[in-house]
């Protein structure tokens, strides 16, 4: 595996409540274990954002989703899989999450990643990650890593090394919800 040293200093980094920078299946992000109130609030300090905003948690498989919600209707399963670009889905009655990744409404962002890093970080740490764009609250989110400002870079504990010179143009996630009733909300296109 060409970056397993990226992930076991993740993973390291991740047990111990910290921040790591790192390339996400959209845009560049700040992670931290989405169980971890603690590391949770770090991110809002370093991000300068209100607490009252929810943060997109990763995912690794359609399995975890269930074990973090208590809406695991399978036909969202379905509809995901017909997707080709990252799709996040807003869940209701989000469980086994840290406080600051649910939003007041009981609801959490999910997504399933198919990037093969984050897929592995997340599958070797065993938990679900916090994913949030790598930008100061109020900014636009850099699409490349070299746009992402120093405070970011210098308030994390790892920044991971792979695709620091990818170029490839990105962009934030699809949002939908799924609705208790089995709707489906379109929230970003």
């Amino acid at each position: 595996m060409q970056f397993i040293n990226e992930i076991k200093e993740c993973v390291t980094v991740l047990q111990n409540g910290g921040l790591i920078l790192y390339p996400t299946d959209t845009i560049w992000g700040i992670g931290c274990d989405a169980t971890n109130q603690k590391a949770v609030e770090k991110i809002y300090t370093l991000k300068q954002r209100a607490n009252d905003k929810s943060m997109v948690v990763l995912v690794a498989d359609e399995k975890t989703i269930a074990a973090y919600t208590n809406q695991p209707d399978v036909k969202i399963f379905d509809y995901i899989k017909g997707i080709h670009k990252p799709t996040t889905v807003i869940y209701e009655n989000a469980v086994g999450l840290a406080p600051g990744v649910i939003a007041n409404d009981g609801t959490a962002a999910i997504r399933i990643v198919k990037d093969d890093f984050c897929n592995q970080l997340i599958s070797h740490f065993k938990k679900p990650i916090v994913s949030t764009s790598a930008n100061i609250s109020g900014y636009p989110p850099p699409l490349f890593f070299i746009d992402i400002d120093v405070a970011i870079k210098n308030g994390v504990d790892y920044i991971v090394q792979h695709r620091q010179d990818d170029l490839t143009p990105s962009s934030p996630s699809s949002i939908i919800k799924w609705n208790a009733d089995g709707s489906l909300t379109i929230i970003r296109s």
